[in-house]
């Protein structure tokens, strides 16, 4: 139950941050292209067609990817640090 609750939570999580990147296209006070960069992110670990999509703009964009490969790094660390688990080595 407490995995099909987290599957449920990161889906709505990335479809949040999806839509506010799209909102964020539009309107000044949101960087739209980064919501959307971290939906996708959240996303392809559920989704294929995200994953192909965040594999597309990491191809295109090598340097924005290298950016959010560290950051995707970094988001694990913290993660793992909140969670308790031990760093894999």
């Amino acid at each position: 139950m407490a995995q099909k609750l987290k599957r449920i939570a990161v889906i709505v999580i990335g479809w949040v941050f999806l839509l506010l990147g799209i909102a964020g296209l539009f309107l000044p006070i949101l960087q739209g292209v980064l919501f959307i960069l971290i939906g996708l992110m959240i996303l392809s670990t559920e989704y294929v067609w995200a994953h192909h999509l965040l594999s597309k703009l990491k191809a295109r964009f090598p340097k924005l990817a290298h950016a959010a490969d560290s950051a995707a790094l970094k988001a694990n660390a913290w993660m793992r640090r909140i969670s308790g688990q031990q760093p894999a080595d």
